[in-house]
């Protein structure tokens, strides 16, 4: 079990951090088409921070699938509202897009503060 303290740290340091540890890289017997059994846990998730101006101007899109489904959020609202989001989804775009990937994203647990 991994541990990673996101507090005042870099959103994209900590999501690579966490993929590498998901995917089993640091591991000596690494295998590609094998599934890392490494859990990593991310604390205090509600004080991660971006650099420049991305706070305002990081827009996240999800679409409904109906005619102008379209959501947008900036980051700055959506870490207010659901911070572990942003790292989930940050993290997931870092592994395989494969089926291990939701194998992967099960061994990861953010608490928001702690």
């Amino acid at each position: 079990m991994y541990t990673i303290d996101a507090k005042n740290k870099i959103l994209g340091r900590v999501a690579t951090e966490a993929a590498h540890i998901l995917r089993g890289k640091h591991d000596p017997s690494y295998m590609p088409h094998k599934t890392p059994q490494h859990k990593v846990s991310i604390i205090n998730a509600a004080s991660i921070r971006v650099t420049g101006n991305k706070s305002k101007e990081k827009i996240y899109k999800r679409y409904s699938g109906y005619p102008s489904g379209l959501k947008k959020i900036s980051f700055e609202i959506q870490l207010q509202k659901d911070p572990k989001r942003i790292l989930e989804h940050a993290i997931r775009n870092m592994l395989p897009k494969n089926k291990l990937r939701a194998v992967m994203m099960r061994n990861l647990t953010i608490r928001i503060n702690e």
